[in-house]
């Protein structure tokens, strides 16, 4: 159609059309950025909140190239995905938060497949004295505790929130970037954002006391590692081949599953972002409870977990079948 040529009055209207169709679109526009922003969601049975900020989708590489200092083999082949939007917790969830679900009477029934929907009580100070109130980051957990917690604020809130994926993670944490760290390659700018094993003194700190990322996310790497969702696979850049959006290695067994950003115990080379920590048997082995406790961790007080929510909500069907699926296996 060649528009000089056409009678005026069908100018005009495709005019018309073209400025309500701007319009139109800057009015979805402000919709969109009018919901997905920062926000605080209160935890009911408390007077405490926690700050989630939108992490906007896009196409980012994961894994590591070859040559990165302190590789491992199960980084890569690297592989481009692209991520879908969702919100993030900026802060490890605290014990502070953690404890209202712990101490909940109102929730140790029967139900599915849990033994109790409440933690089971610590047979001993899991925090290893490394501090509790006021903002410590909540630790020596296994995956199935952090979902468990999900599924309560879910109950209380009516909002769904999980663990983030591997590559929902490593998305968040590069913020942009493609170096070894979020903030570049060098090792020893580490201190200014992360507590790990030259600085820690042996102990996780409090939330939030070191410089974010780009996303304004605080203590993505060290502090203490962080669940995700998948299942840990040596192989899973090469069953993700063929994926190329929101990919996620649903779990098949218990073991292992996967941590991400290394901890206060750590060296700065298992702080990198394409790091992968995988959960071993070993973390229980000092349990005393016979048979071992699905909840706690003895030998891993730098395991803890950070929330997200994804920006399309799942239906309530798909919710339920999720929950069953991370807390059956």
């Amino acid at each position: 159609m060649n528009f000089v040529n056409l009678p005026t009055h069908m100018k005009r209207k495709l005019f018309i059309l073209f400025i309500l169709y701007i319009l139109a679109q800057q009015k979805v526009s402000s919709q969109t950025d009018t919901s997905f922003k920062a926000y605080e969601q209160s935890i009911p049975g408390s007077t405490l909140k926690f700050k989630l900020v939108p992490i906007n989708g896009g196409i980012f590489t994961m894994g590591s190239p070859e040559n990165e200092k302190g590789r491992d083999a199960d980084e890569g082949p690297q592989k481009k995905f692209s991520i879908s939007p969702f919100w993030m917790g900026i802060y490890e969830v605290t014990h502070d938060e953690f404890d209202i679900f712990f101490k909940d009477a109102n929730t140790s029934q029967n139900l599915g497949a849990d033994a109790i929907t409440r933690p089971s009580p610590q047979y001993i100070d899991l925090s290893w004295d490394m501090g509790r109130e006021g903002g410590f980051p909540v630790n020596s957990m296994q995956q199935k505790t952090a979902v468990m917690y999900c599924r309560w604020l879910y109950n209380k809130t009516g909002i769904f929130y999980r663990l983030p994926t591997e590559a929902e993670w490593e998305y968040a944490c590069r913020s942009g970037s493609s170096s070894i760290y979020f903030f570049g390659n060098t090792e020893s700018d580490l201190e200014k954002y992360a507590w790990h094993k030259k600085n820690s003194n042996a102990a996780y700190r409090k939330v939030g006391q070191l410089q974010p990322n780009a996303f304004g996310l605080y203590d993505m790497l060290g502090n203490v590692s962080e669940w995700v969702m998948d299942q840990y696979d040596e192989n899973y850049f090469t069953k993700m081949k063929e994926v190329n959006a929101d990919p996620e290695l649903k779990p098949t067994s218990r073991h292992p599953r996967l941590l991400k950003g290394g901890s206060y115990v750590d060296e700065a080379t298992e702080l990198r972002c394409a790091n992968r920590t995988k959960w071993l048997p070993e973390w229980n082995k000092r349990d005393p409870q016979i048979p071992k406790s699905k909840w706690w961790l003895t030998d891993a007080p730098f395991a803890g977990f950070r929330l997200v929510r994804p920006l399309k909500q799942p239906s309530a069907d798909e919710i339920e079948k999720f929950f069953t699926l991370y807390l059956s296996n």
